[in-house]
Order: C-alpha cells, then sequence, then structure tokens
C-alpha cells in the first residue's frame, strides 16, 4: 500500500525521478571504483616503486570521487525537491477530499484523526520519501557490487560475504517485523492523545467551573504514558540494531583481517587487494545498514499510509452532480444562483437514517417554501430540526424522497451551485481567525465596507462593531473566542446577508441574544429578505411565531403544521412547547 501510493504520487516526477536514479548509480559506481583504484596505488605504485603510476591512479582517484561527490549533491537536492513535491501533492489530495466528505464522514474519521492524518502522517511519508530517494536505490546496488567486486579482489576471502550477509539480513527481517504493529498502534495514540488535548484546551472553562483539572491530567497522563510506552518500545528496537550491526561488523572485520593476513603472508593476495577487500566489505555492510534504516522506517511509513488510504478512498455519501449534471443551464455553468431566484423549495416524503442507525432520524417530511415566505421549524431537542435543515445544502443526502428547487432535484444540481444558491447560518456560530471585514468576505470576496456596514446594521451588530478600536478591522480569534455568543451569531448573520441569495437558512441562529435584538433584528431581516425563500430552526417560540408557516417536528415526524395561532388552537404539541416557555395567560 505504501509503494503504490508512493508510486501514484511520483507518476508526474517520471522525469525527475529517472535522473534521481542516474544520479545514484553514478554516484555508488564512484564509490565502488574508489577501492580498486586504491587498490592498484598500493599494489603498482607504492609496491613496485612506479611514482609515475600513483600520480596517474591518483588524479583518476581525484576525478572519481569529484564525481561521485557532484553526483551525491545534484541526488540528494533533486531527492529532496521531488519529496517535497509529493508531500504537497499529497496534503493537498487530503485536505481536497476531506472537504468533499459529508458531516457523517468527518465524524466517522474523527476531527484530530483528520488534522493528524493531513499533518504528521502526511509528513511521514514525505520524510520516507527523502530516505527513498537517498538511500534505496544506492543501497541494493552498493551491496550487489561490492559483493562482485570483492569476489574479484579474492575468491576464497569472499565465503566470509557469505556468512555475514545472510545474518544482517535476518536482523533486518526481525526488526522490521516487531516495528510495524508498533507503528501502527503509534499513530492511534498519537490520536488518541491529541483528541484529548484538543478536548482540554476548547473546554478549558468547562474543567475549572467543576474543578476538573486533577480528573482531566490523570487522563491526559494516562494517555500520554501510553504514546510514550509505544515510542519508547519503538526506540529500544532501533536501538538494538546499531550494536547487533557493529558485532557482526566486527566480528567480520576481525575474520577478514585474519584470513586476509594469512594469505597475504603466504602470497596468495596482495596488499592492496587485501584493503580493498576490506573497503568492500564495508561498502556491503554500509549498504546494509542503509536499506536498514530506510526499512525500520518503512513500518511507521506504512501505517500512515494506510490510514491515508482510508481517507482518501472515501467514497462521500454526498455525490456532485458536476457542471454536467441534468438540467443543467446557463446559470450552471457559471456558478451563479439566478436559476433560482423566485425558486420554491419542496420536499417531498423526505426521510434520513443515519448509516447503521436502528431507526430513521427523520420520517416522510413533506412541505413546501415559496418565495417571500418564512418556514420556521422547531421541536423538542433530537427532533432532528437541524438535520432537516442540513438536507437542503447537502450536508446530509435524504434516505427517502426529494427535495425540488424550482422543480429541479437537488441532487442533479452540482453542488458548488446550489450551496451559492443559499446564504446559510449554522448552528454553531464560528469565525475564523482574521478580521472581522475578513470574516464578512467570505460570503462576498468584493464586498465594499459600506456593504459589510449594511449588512451589520441589518444584523444588530453595527453598533458593537463601531464601539471596537479598530472596527471592521479588529482581530478575531480562532472561533471567535474573544467575542460574545451574541456578538458571533450576529456577525455570522451578517456574513449571510451579505450574499444576496435566493435561500436563506438560520439554524438555531438567535438563540444567543437578547429578546429586544432578537426582535430589531427578524423585523430588519422582514424587510430585507422580502423575495427569498427562509428557512429557520429555533427552540424559541418567541422566534417562530411571526413565520408564515410553522412545521412542529417530534421524534422525526412532522406531527403539525401552520401558522403560531393555529398551531396553538390544533397541535398538542406546539401548545406544550408554548406553555413550556411562556405563561399560558399570555399567550397570544
Amino acid at each position: 500500500m505504501l509503494f503504490a501510493l508512493l508510486m501514484r504520487l511520483l507518476s508526474g516526477h517520471k522525469g525527475q525521478v529517472a535522473a534521481i536514479i542516474v544520479l545514484q548509480l553514478v554516484q555508488t559506481a564512484g564509490i565502488l571504483l574508489l577501492p580498486t583504484i586504491n587498490a592498484a596505488i598500493i599494489d603498482d605504485g607504492i609496491v613496485a616503486g612506479n611514482t609515475p603510476e600513483i600520480f596517474r591512479l591518483g588524479i583518476d582517484m581525484a576525478l572519481v570521487a569529484a564525481i561521485q561527490a557532484a553526483a551525491a549533491v545534484a541526488a540528494g537536492y533533486l531527492g529532496a525537491v521531488v519529496a517535497m513535491a509529493v508531500g504537497q501533492q499529497l496534503r493537498a489530495e487530503v485536505f481536497t477530499k476531506i472537504q468533499s466528505l459529508s458531516s457523517q464522514e468527518v465524524a466517522a474519521f474523527g476531527a484530530q484523526s483528520l488534522v493528524t492524518r493531513s499533518t504528521n502522517d502526511t509528513q511521514q511519508i514525505q520524510s520516507f520519501a527523502v530516505l527513498v530517494f537517498t538511500m534505496l536505490v544506492a543501497a541494493p546496488v552498493m551491496a550487489v557490487g561490492g559483493v562482485y567486486l570483492a569476489w574479484q579482489q579474492d575468491i576464497v576471502l569472499s565465503s566470509v560475504v557469505i556468512i555475514i550477509v545472510p545474518v544482517l539480513l535476518l536482523i533486518m527481517y526481525l526488526i522490521v517485523r516487531r516495528l510495524i504493529p508498533l507503528y501502527r498502534d503509534g499513530q492511534t495514540l498519537l490520536d488518541g492523545t491529541g483528541q484529548i488535548l484538543r478536548e482540554q484546551i476548547i473546554g478549558a472553562n468547562v474543567i475549572r467551573s467543576f474543578v476538573r483539572q486533577e480528573y482531566e491530567a490523570r487522563r491526559f497522563a494516562r494517555a500520554n504514558a501510553g504514546l510514550t510506552g509505544n515510542n519508547l518500545q519503538s526506540a529500544l528496537v532501533i536501538a538494538a540494531m546499531l550494536p547487533l550491526i557493529m558485532i557482526v561488523v566486527n566480528l567480520s572485520s576481525v575474520a577478514v583481517v585474519w584470513f586476509g593476513g594469512h594469505r597475504v603472508y603466504s602470497g596468495e593476495m596482495n596488499i592492496g587487494a587485501l584493503t580493498a577487500f576490506i573497503a568492500y566489505i564495508m561498502q556491503i555492510l554500509l549498504a546494509i545498514m542503509m536499506a536498514m534504516y530506510v526499512l525500520t522506517t518503512a513500518p511507521r511509513a506504512a501505517a500512515c499510509a494506510e490510514r491515508l488510504n482510508a481517507v482518501l478512498n472515501t467514497q462521500p455519501s454526498v455525490n456532485d452532480a458536476g457542471c454536467s449534471g441534468d438540467g443543467g443551464n446557463g446559470d450552471d455553468a457559471e456558478g451563479g444562483s439566478g436559476a433560482f431566484e423566485g425558486a420554491t423549495v419542496i420536499f417531498t416524503d423526505v426521510g434520513f437514517a443515519y448509516p447503521g442507525a436502528e431507526s430513521p432520524v427523520l420520517h416522510n417530511i413533506s412541505f413546501a417554501a415559496s418565495p417571500g415566505t418564512t418556514v420556521a421549524v422547531i421541536g423538542s431537542t433530537g427532533s432532528g430540526k437541524s438535520t432537516l435543515l442540513g438536507l437542503l445544502p447537502r450536508f446530509l443526502d435524504t434516505s427517502a424522497g426529494t427535495i425540488t428547487i424550482a422543480g429541479r432535484n437537488i441532487r442533479t444540481i452540482p453542488l458548488q451551485v446550489l450551496r451559492r444558491a443559499m446564504a446559510i447560518v449554522p448552528q454553531r456560530s464560528y469565525l475564523f481567525t482574521g478580521t472581522i471585514a475578513q470574516n464578512l468576505r467570505i460570503a462576498e470576496p468584493e464586498a465594499t465596507d459600506s456593504q459589510l456596514w449594511q449588512a451589520l446594521e441589518t444584523a444588530q451588530a453595527a453598533r458593537f462593531v463601531r464601539a471596537l478600536p479598530l472596527g471592521l478591522a479588529s482581530e478575531v480569534g480562532q472561533g471567535g473566542t474573544n467575542l460574545s455568543g451574541g456578538q458571533r451569531q450576529r456577525i455570522c448573520i451578517a456574513r449571510a446577508l451579505l450574499r444576496r441569495a435566493p435561500i436563506y437558512l438560520f439554524d438555531d441562529s438567535f438563540s444567543a441574544l437578547d429578546f429586544g435584538t432578537e426582535n430589531r433584528l427578524r423585523e430588519a431581516l422582514a424587510d430585507t429578505l422580502t423575495d427569498a425563500v427562509v428557512l429557520v430552526v429555533a427552540e424559541r417560540i418567541s422566534t417562530v411565531a411571526g413565520a408564515d408557516r410553522i412545521l412542529v417536528l417530534d421524534d422525526g415526524r412532522l406531527v403539525a403544521q401552520g401558522t403560531h395561532l393555529e398551531l396553538l388552537e390544533t397541535s398538542t404539541t406546539y401548545r406544550e412547547i408554548a406553555e413550556s416557555q411562556l405563561a399560558l395567560e399570555g399567550l397570544p
């Protein structure tokens, strides 16, 4: 899986990869030639007393060394460039895939796990690619070439190589076999530790308010100890590799010098050949050590590749119809929303169930929302209100029934076109790091400052923004943590209002506002969104009372619909909700 992933990523860099291989072959050839030249200098020059031969061979040796060094530098540089390109491409693919996943797939992986896969796991693959380009080609060529050239120097002494190579390969196999499960478990433990840390940072105030610091410290300590123990085991296995190899290297060196010395003494071998043989033995061992280093990192990279492929191979449950979707027109091709101006939204027998769930979240929901009308959805917690609203922009896909806009099934509309036809205020009022103006322009990048202030006025946010020292240029912390809940909600509403869309979705977007601010905001929205379809999810009766139609959900079923006054008379569920919030005698 790891090498299949690398081969796919490298498919666009074939020329560079070929150049790296050629440069590494040149580099390795130079390394292998140097001991042979050195042996010739000793035997044909120094021992024979032939000074001109020494100079000639010395010049050859210097040229080979220079070419080998230049090839090594070029191969290293080009390998790093390609490895960085592989990392960049992989991060881009993972990011794009995550953006295409629906909320249920994101929840299945976990936000922290996706962050770890996008950063740490891709970094591991990138680091492994660097090793592949610097060692994996050179190591086997050096090992095979070293064995051949050592055999050329002395056949009898080559028996030492026949013994040590299988021993080193056995050590390599045992180490890699042990590391694979350790690295796989380590990535899972890293996910868990990151998740706990993320929860403790985000939920710091909750932890402090319930005096749970000691419990959370113990919880993190357990996760941290598990990760530390796993890393320690991996480190011990790797640490054992070098001593084992050095034992084999030292024993083989002793054997070569012992037996080689006897052969030189008996005249069966030249001194230069012995020095070359020793150099080739060192090169063989170095090649095997290089291969072992690559292979000890391969299990971690393989575990990361497995996790990344799990993301990349996930088929989104929400499929994009594409620009060539059924019924496409000019507006669709341009990504505009003009095709849906004055459109009616119709839900017909809509149902939704999460995969593997025992029962659906929504059952047979049918209603219509016309331009210029506000349809509100109310119900108890867990009744499926937000899920219902999330089906329209296809954050989730219906399990049954159809949703149409202007008579077109939303499954046949390209996602970008569909979502550009909507302005959405999500249940969680999330703002991004940057200024207030930058957050607002997410909806309309070309909006002028006057348009920003107009949207803020409608959203009842202009007063507190003007009170800030820098106004629109005031910085917003990640998630809007330096603003109150009501301020975040109003900025999110202003952001949605900047997009002049035919459909507006408000998912419990007024819950953090006081009644006075909410009333002024609803009046301003009624004056502004006169020609749009407005869908509102709310918990408070005061929020939905002025809607043209109110849908009452109970356990995922549409149990009643009508105006506020009609539902007070006809719907027990709606009246119970109203009575729980208002004094019965105060009901209109």
